[in-house]
């Protein structure tokens, strides 16, 4: 059975690809593919983010890289958001992923808030 770290990496992992396929399917339009280079980096940085958050030396620094998944799913969800509402990429596209990053979403929330409720020391 496979841990809620290794789930979690596994997870943002996925959704990472799943945002790379994406972004091959966009429009060759200059507006598309800016939006899309966007989404891929912030798609893409989720992950590796919570990499260096599950290798941290310190509480804090877990804390502060967990933080910084979640800047970059709200971002990402901004720019899913864009790419349906400017009508460069379908529904059916959109609303898989921008599904999966709200439920990442949450999921970092709940990390910080119980993580910055409990003091390193305890």
């Amino acid at each position: 059975m496979q841990s809620a770290k290794t789930d979690l990496r596994n997870r943002t992992k996925s959704f990472a690809l799943r945002i790379i396929r994406m972004f091959s399917t966009l429009p060759k339009t200059t507006e598309a593919q800016v939006l899309g280079k966007q989404l891929l980096r912030s798609g893409t940085s989720v992950g590796a983010n919570y990499r260096e958050a599950y290798r941290g030396r310190s509480k804090p620094e877990f804390i502060a890289k967990c933080g910084d998944s979640l800047r970059e799913l709200e971002e990402t969800g901004y720019w899913l958001e864009l790419l349906l509402e400017a009508k460069l990429a379908s529904q059916e596209t959109i609303t898989p992923l921008k599904h999966e990053c709200d439920e990442l979403t949450a999921i970092f929330v709940t990390i910080l808030k119980r993580s910055k409720e409990h003091p390193p020391n305890s």
